[in-house]
């Protein structure tokens, strides 16, 4: 059996970034939520519905750190770490909601136009710029280590693109008094939202499913085992990631005749850090292949 352990977790995302792009998120929102309501701009209001995902993800990922630094125990041999993917996943469905009611309420308002303060939309989407740009600043360092860093820093950017938007937006309203621009703007904002909350779900089902992480593909592993001296065959080989950056491989492996066990294993272990940074691995070595024949039916 092999047991080379070494794994990064969730000690190593910044809990003082994800504070600080918190208390961003949400005293922006509540100005935000504010500004629409003053300035009667959906826009703004669809954008501070995405602030309300970006408190809620930062929140989330707290959460989730927290948990998910807990030790392992008789029930949980994992430890909770994957409590970070069932958050992630929580909040990609959070937000594709509020897209979709983001839809409704913009085409409601094509029918229905609001009169806009133009002048006062485009003043709280500045400031909103201005938030967004710093938040990115601080998460974008651990956004590849981490699902849940990785689902606020792209809620993050998408309220950037969407701050531009409304400025934009408030501009056009300004020179050409045309009011359901807003209702386009927030209707744009909406439509952002659906691929990358997509790839963030799709991420997340397939390390629930124990699918093999992305990047790795599963012949080129079998190809590195059967190239090391020693091995005659390879079986039961299964790829999967507890969280995004905690890979795990276990595999039988069939040793050629006059093979040395210790030493095969740990050329295995060599190649699987070494090609495909695969550091959390159990090999079984057998002497005889202890597969199931399969049935011809």
């Amino acid at each position: 059996m092999s047991g080379d352990h070494q794994h990064a977790d969730v000690s190593d995302t910044p809990v003082p970034r994800l504070w600080i792009a918190l208390g961003l998120s949400a005293a922006y929102m509540l100005i935000e939520v504010a500004g629409g309501i003053f300035t009667g701009s959906l826009a703004l209001i669809s954008d501070a519905a995405h602030m309300l995902t970006d408190t809620m993800a930062l929140a989330l990922a707290l959460l989730a750190i927290n948990i998910g630094r807990r030790p392992a125990d008789l029930l949980r041999t994992y430890g909770y770490a994957r409590f970070e993917i069932l958050a992630a996943a929580f909040n990609a469905l959070l937000l594709l909601a509020v897209a979709l009611y983001i839809l409704y309420e913009a085409y409601v308002r094509l029918y229905e136009p609001e009169q806009i303060a133009s002048l006062g939309m485009m003043t709280v989407a500045a400031l909103g710029l201005v938030v967004n740009v710093v938040s990115m600043r601080v998460l974008a360092g651990h956004k590849d280590k981490s699902l849940n860093v990785k689902g606020a820093y792209l809620e993050v950017w998408a309220d950037m693109l969407g701050s531009i938007g409304v400025i934009v937006g408030a501009g056009l309203i300004w020179l050409t008094g045309w009011q359901w621009i807003d209702s386009l703007v927030a209707v744009g904002i909406g439509f952002m939202v659906f691929p990358r909350t997509w790839t963030l779900l799709k991420e997340c089902i397939n390390i629930l499913l124990e699918g093999v992480p992305p990047g790795i593909h599963l012949p080129d592993v079998e190809a590195a085992f059967t190239a090391v001296p020693g091995v005659e065959s390879v079986h039961d080989l299964h790829l999967w990631a507890i969280t995004q950056s905690k890979a795990s491989l276990s595999a039988h492996v069939v040793l050629a005749p006059g093979g040395d066990a210790e030493a095969v294993r740990r050329a295995i272990e060599a190649q699987l850090q070494q090609k495909f940074d695969l550091h959390h691995t159990t090999l079984q070595m057998e002497r005889e292949n202890c597969a199931p024949v399969e049935t011809i039916h």
